[in-house]
């Protein structure tokens, strides 16, 4: 017994209706996955001045990049048990002060210690691996802090105003 197979011919015809391209979806969310080609704009340097809402000057820029840099690693060190938080009262407002010795002291019992301590020889400690400000006001700026943990990264955020003639942490964020 044999089989007769029929192919049914493709029509001649196409389809009058164009295809709208499928969106990429990942997951539940709908990103935009189409590559930006255009060239960067010369002026726009990621992180660095395009983010104030006013103009500063670079002197000023560089010298509280610094200070927010060596504010930030020293706030680090309280929160890890390795510096007393009194070191950076004169320059914190008291409810961040007040935020700082506690996570210092959640740390310490977790490692069953006591808090501005020290830790032992060989602990890999957290350093700022970069900085970024963007200016409000002349008196006030914003921080993103980027810190290396061995391999891991976090980041810190801060707020930071001038007050009776000296920039102080108004505001500490660990994410």
């Amino acid at each position: 017994m044999s089989t007769t197979t029929t192919l049914n011919p493709r029509p001649h015809h196409r389809d009058a209706r164009p295809v709208a391209p499928l969106a990429m979806v990942q997951g539940s969310l709908a990103l935009d996955l189409t590559p930006c080609l255009d060239p960067p704009r010369p002026e726009a340097r990621p992180g660095r001045p395009g983010c104030d809402l006013v103009e500063v000057s670079a002197s000023l820029r560089q010298e509280l990049e610094q200070w927010v840099e060596r504010y930030t690693q020293a706030a680090t060190e309280i929160v890890a048990g390795d510096r007393p938080a009194a070191q950076l009262l004169r320059w914190t407002r008291a409810d961040v002060h007040q935020d700082l010795v506690r996570r210092a002291v959640l740390v310490a019992h977790a490692g069953r210690r006591e808090p501005g301590q020290g830790r032992p020889p060989g602990v890999t400690r957290a350093r700022v691996h970069g900085v970024r400000l963007s200016f409000l006001s002349p008196e006030t700026v914003e921080a993103a802090v980027h810190l290396k943990h061995g391999a891991r990264s976090r980041a810190v955020a801060g707020r930071f105003e001038v007050h009776r003639g000296r920039w102080i942490c108004t505001a500490l964020e660990f994410c």
